[in-house]
């Protein structure tokens, strides 16, 4: 193979890894972050933030890879899907099984440098990963089982800093599955249409005329959830002011979707990932000034 071909087969498997779209990760990194935050009162070891970040941009890659193996048919036939490098054909299932594999392998030798709590934690994140794509198959709403998997790295944040999952851990993660069935409501808007034509299942289906409600009733309750742990922790003035500029965000995006433009909603979708830089900045900027309780 020459280096054409080498360069034209790599942009093939950086499509399939959805590297050209970052999107993803930053939604897996955000809440991880605000996790090892928490966990460590401010103070996480580089060393753990370094293998989480790059952990996160392995396994949404994986992720990305597995979801279009199992989709590989259903994509052909939706307008934003229909060029993917599966479902045209360009690159071939033994390839992409390949290159699953070698991510997820890749990613859980990063994970087998933390304490043991953490690695077996890893093989629920693993599974949950490679179940997700399937449950549009058969759950009403799999954008709650995507919150679960998307925000997976926060109990294993808490246990690579604590070696246990404190409640709070739970109660972040349940913000996180809030949040994501908020976006990634307004992601399955876009495809509302070609997925009500092939019988994929989501929550802009389901919910139908009350899907921009619901989106932002889950911003609330991701809010409300965020406020609790601030109080719990004591978390000060920044770390609030930090959830009323994601507030803002979200109202915006109530104007932004409640046309059901597709443009419109997608672009709502992408900006989420300013809400979760937001939400983090409130965190690190509390605790950089000095505030927050420590764990006892």
């Amino acid at each position: 193979m020459n280096l054409a071909a080498l360069a034209a087969r790599l942009t093939l498997y950086e499509r399939l890894m959805r590297l050209d779209k970052p999107i993803g990760t930053l939604l897996l990194l955000w809440p991880t972050l605000w996790a090892l935050w928490l966990a460590s009162n401010g103070k996480p070891e580089g060393r753990i933030v370094w293998i989480f970040a790059l952990g996160t941009l392995l396994m949404r890659s994986a992720g990305c890879v597995m979801n279009d193996l199992a989709d590989w048919r259903y994509d052909a036939h939706v307008e934003r899907t229909r060029n993917r490098p599966l479902a045209t054909g360009m690159v071939s299932r033994r390839e992409a099984w390949i290159l699953a594999s070698v991510l997820t392998l890749a990613s859980f030798g990063l994970v087998l440098s933390l304490n043991r709590l953490t690695v077996l934690l890893s093989f629920a994140a693993l599974g949950l990963a490679a179940t997700y794509p399937l449950t549009k198959r058969f759950l009403a709403i799999p954008q709650a089982y995507l919150g679960i998997a998307f925000g997976f790295g926060i109990p294993m944040g808490y246990a690579a800093i604590l070696e246990t999952i404190p409640s709070e851990g739970g109660w972040l993660l349940l913000a996180n599955i809030f949040w994501a069935i908020a976006y990634d409501t307004e992601y399955a808007m876009v495809d509302r249409d070609d997925d009500l034509r092939i019988g994929i299942k989501t929550a802009a289906i389901t919910l139908g005329r009350y899907d921009v409600l619901a989106v932002m009733v889950c911003y609330g309750v991701t809010l409300a959830l965020l406020a609790v742990i601030g109080l719990h922790r004591g978390l000060g003035l920044v770390y609030y002011l930090g959830l009323a500029a994601a507030a803002a965000v979200m109202t915006h995006h109530y104007r932004l979707i409640r046309g059901r433009d597709r443009e419109a909603c997608f672009k709502a979708f992408n900006q989420n990932n300013w809400i979760g830089a937001i939400f983090f900045v409130g965190i690190f900027a509390d605790f950089a000034i000095g505030r927050g309780i420590p764990w006892t």
